[in-house]
């Protein structure tokens, strides 16, 4: 009984790892081109994340594992999100001016359109699309104002590791999610190709 127990729980363990390594090197081909299967590999990936992010915190960087994953989904997630009707942006207060004059709400920073960071743009060009802007100061705030807001279409504009911590915690929550990355990183003076949030508005048009 107990040897059979052990061949099933070795095969399983051997299955898990084949399965997990086909997905990464799936998540690593999503940067340069279309994958098959891709909604499937999603799932194996954020299955067994955490021990993969372990894996990756130990012998390279987990930046590059939430970067796999997050492209993954945007290619798993695609065609679902051009199909969304009403849709909102969730980006970063990271993003925004070091002597921003907004103040914070329940659902994130209340843009003034002082002219002074990228935001005010963002807001005048995301209306023009359907969008609507919400400015983050963590992503606790992601669950109040999806309760306020109706929306089945989320574009987040973040780091890797908010992308993918974000998309994973909205999967299964009747909206579909689509992540632009942030060209560079961190707590303040954050920013992100401006072009590429175009890019996607015209891409994702109604």
């Amino acid at each position: 009984m107990y040897n059979i127990i052990g061949k099933a729980l070795f095969f399983l363990i051997v299955a898990s790892l084949l399965l997990s390594g086909i997905a990464l090197l799936a998540s690593r081909r999503s940067l340069t081109g279309n994958v098959y299967l891709a909604g499937f590999f999603v799932s194996i990936l954020d299955f067994f994340y955490l021990p993969l992010r372990h894996i990756f915190l130990k012998f390279s960087d987990t930046r590059v594992l939430d970067k796999w994953m997050a492209s993954l989904k945007n290619r798993a997630y695609k065609s679902d999100f051009a199909k969304t009707k009403k849709r909102i942006i969730l980006a970063p207060h990271c993003m925004r001016s070091l002597d921003c004059p907004a103040y914070t709400t329940q659902t994130g920073i209340q843009c003034k359109s002082c002219g002074k960071c990228v935001f005010t743009q963002l807001k005048k060009d995301a209306e023009r699309y359907g969008y609507k802007v919400f400015i983050l100061t963590g992503s606790s705030y992601v669950k109040n104002i999806l309760k306020m807001e109706a929306a089945d279409g989320v574009l987040l504009i973040a780091c890797d590791y908010e992308l993918n911590k974000v998309m994973r915690a909205l999967k299964g929550k009747k909206v579909i999610t689509y992540g632009i990355p942030m060209e560079r990183d961190g707590c303040f003076g954050t920013d992100v190709n401006y072009q590429n949030v175009l890019n996607m508005f015209e891409i994702f048009k109604n």
